[in-house]
């Protein structure tokens, strides 16, 4: 079955590297953009094109190249499982991780899709901001953590509206061991020096920094 093994290694070394880019652990972020966000090289740009999702991409297609190149047959049929792995093996591995060696705060998990922010105005200098955050804990142990709150791009919104609950962090959250817990937050913005105010609004996918000692996670 297969002609070129010099072609099979070849392509197995960018096809790793593919799959390695979009390792979603620890982070929301894939690890490739962790990766280059720690050298200040822009991950995505202000029209929205993704850097590193884009040499993911690449890379996996130069492998997919050089995989059809060393097989005597079974082509289509090897190409397809390769992306099928390419594809669900990263989140597999991440999420089997997390669900059984994983421990202090990488065992948590966060319901990103579930979480939301929402702000009201009190009166003409105070902005009153609420947010439920549904997180897990895999670990059987109990984990002690702090919360602040970030945007995943500078460019996403004008007003950084998730921003402001930054008032008062950092937000400290302890989470039983197999425990489930919706983590409400409430503070009280001042925005009596904000050029353009906010007199009410809503947040969906809420990320956040959750941090023990020196290690830290962006959900």
């Amino acid at each position: 079955m297969i002609k070129v093994k010099k072609y099979l290694y070849i392509a197995l070394i960018p096809f790793f590297a593919s799959m390695a880019l979009n390792f979603p652990f620890p982070d929301v972020n894939p690890y490739g953009e962790t990766i280059v966000s720690v050298f200040d090289i822009p991950v995505q740009s202000e029209n929205g094109i993704n850097y590193v999702g884009i040499t993911s991409l690449l890379l996996l297609i130069f492998s997919l190249y050089f995989l059809m190149k060393s097989l005597k047959k079974y082509h289509v049929r090897l190409v397809i499982t390769a992306i099928m792995i390419a594809i669900f093996t990263p989140t597999f591995v991440a999420s089997s991780f997390q669900k059984t060696f994983a421990t202090g705060i990488y065992a948590i998990s966060y319901e990103l899709d579930d979480s939301k922010c929402s702000f009201d105005k009190t009166n003409e200098t105070t902005l009153h901001g609420v947010c439920e955050l549904p997180f897990k804990n895999y670990s059987k142990n109990d984990v002690q953590f702090t919360i602040e709150f970030y945007k995943r791009y500078s460019f996403e919104d004008e007003i950084p509206m998730v921003s402001l609950m930054n008032n008062t962090a950092p937000y400290r959250v302890k989470l039983r061991g197999n425990g489930t817990k919706r983590v409400i937050i409430e503070t009280n913005i001042d925005i009596s020096k904000m050029e353009s105010q906010i007199d009410d609004g809503e947040a969906t996918d809420v990320n956040i920094i959750i941090k023990s000692g020196r290690r830290s996670r962006k959900l």
